[in-house]
């Protein structure tokens, strides 16, 4: 499933979109889900997670992950305190030095998630790390729903800069 808000009115449509993944985030509660937001704009992604904060009427703990993060599990694992969120977000994938190895592991390790994170679990992630998903981790990938935050207007007007 994918959401898009690529009309002229698009801020109405972020707020649709936004609301939506709240709401998705509000009924997976108590159990993992995989949620893909898809954005190539980081102006746009810091108006939907400010939309998310505004929101949401339950704790989603923002995690950005360092760039020499190795696993996905283990960095979920080591950057939650002991109490488990009722949902996170993960940014800083376009960050990740070797994006490559963390999408191998977190394909390789995706029976764990489900077992130990009982918790919906949004990725942050632009054009080319859905692309690494998709090729590196499909298993994994295909556990998710997708929602897109930005316009394919916009993603070509805002420059990029991407690691591999």
């Amino acid at each position: 499933m994918i959401g898009s808000i690529d009309s002229p009115n698009s801020m109405v449509n972020i707020t649709a979109v936004a609301q939506r993944l709240v709401r998705t985030i509000m009924f997976s509660k108590g159990q993992f889900s995989l949620l893909l937001a898809r954005c190539n704009s980081t102006t746009r992604q810091k108006q939907v997670l400010s939309l998310i904060r505004e929101f949401s009427p339950v704790e989603i703990v923002e995690l950005s992950l360092p760039n020499n993060a190795e696993t996905l599990y283990n960095s979920i694992a080591s950057g939650l305190d002991s109490t488990l969120p009722q949902g996170l977000m993960v940014t800083g994938l376009e960050s990740v030095r070797d994006i490559n190895q963390l999408m191998i592991s977190a394909n390789f390790m995706r029976d764990e998630f489900p077992k130990h994170y009982n918790f919906p679990i949004v990725l942050w992630v632009n054009d080319e790390i859905l692309r690494k998903l998709i090729r590196l981790a499909p298993d994994f990938k295909n556990w998710s729903t997708t929602l897109r935050f930005d316009s394919l207007q916009e993603s070509l007007m805002e420059p990029q800069v991407l690691s591999a």
